[in-house]
């Protein structure tokens, strides 16, 4: 974090109704600190008692110099990927479950966000991802995920058959549920779940995770950052295949659509406690190591 912190921006979780009172005392605290504040212009509707104003999200990232986003890892995921092209550090506090992403404790915040102002603190920058897909020669859209692209069946429970391309070239045919292709953040997400690895945040990889392929020979990959990952949906139109995003947005396949995936152009930058330790995180969500 480069530049002074003059102007912070406030997210929350819209469809949590205890976020409002988290929101406005962490808005006390920065107007405390002198500092001026904006609100996301949805969270403010769930903040009517707001002394702040207000910026459409289309808007806000050019204003503020840090975000705070209070909520779980989906709020986060939602914000971040708004907010890359501006190159706004975020701040996550935790409302969620399990909260790798937003890993300050809602009780604690004003003590943690504090000494992060004060300059005792660590940051990480964080890759995304971008996607396109495209049909008969044409880009029909387009979109960005900081956890992971996923291409998967439909409502029906039958599989759907496609090709995996890395740069070009042919890796492999394949008829099972999908695929998924993560960067380091998403691996201890959906892919982790598929039998996918767990990547260190800070590797420039992705991982490209089958989901239930069928077959016993096809398991995950790791692959440079650089790479760029194309999957072609091959066999029935009535598929019913479909691209998703973060898990937050979709969009329906058609037979012989490409989908694309390499590195966006911009990274994600995460602000945390000094004291913060991502196998520790990784020991208290995940219980990871934890002996029988």
């Amino acid at each position: 974090m480069d530049k002074k912190i003059k102007t912070v921006g406030l997210f929350g979780k819209y469809q949590d109704q205890t976020v409002a009172e988290h929101i406005l005392r962490l808005e006390e605290f920065l107007l405390s600190r002198k500092l001026k504040i904006l609100f996301d212009q949805a969270t403010a509707e769930h903040c009517p008692a707001a002394r702040s104003p207000s910026r459409p999200r289309a808007t806000i990232g050019s204003e503020i110099d840090l975000a705070v986003v209070v909520g779980g890892d989906g709020t986060l995921l939602n914000v971040a990927r708004d907010l890359a092209p501006h190159h706004v550090p975020i701040i996550g506090v935790n409302l969620g479950h399990l909260g790798f992403l937003t890993d300050i404790q809602a009780e604690h915040m004003t003590t943690e966000i504090g000494k992060i102002l004060d300059g005792d603190y660590q940051t990480e920058s964080r890759l995304l991802l971008y996607a396109e897909i495209m049909r008969k020669g044409r880009i029909v859209h387009t979109a960005s995920a900081f956890n992971d692209v996923i291409v998967s069946k439909g409502e029906l429970a039958r599989m759907i058959e496609f090709e995996t391309y890395l740069d070009g070239e042919f890796v492999h045919s394949t008829r099972g549920d999908g695929i998924i292709v993560a960067t380091p953040t998403g691996s201890t997400a959906y892919a982790l779940s598929s039998g996918g690895p767990i990547l260190h945040p800070t590797l420039d990889a992705i991982a490209i995770v089958p989901i239930c392929p069928h077959t016993l020979s096809n398991r995950p990959i790791v692959v440079s950052s650089d790479s760029i990952v194309e999957v072609l949906i091959t066999g029935v139109a009535d598929q019913h295949a479909h691209a998703t995003f973060d898990g937050q947005s979709t969009y329906a396949l058609e037979d012989g659509d490409r989908v694309y995936v390499r590195r966006a152009e911009n990274e994600v930058e995460l602000l945390h406690p000094s004291d913060r330790s991502h196998f520790e995180v990784m020991r208290i969500k995940l219980h990871w190591g934890r002996k029988l």
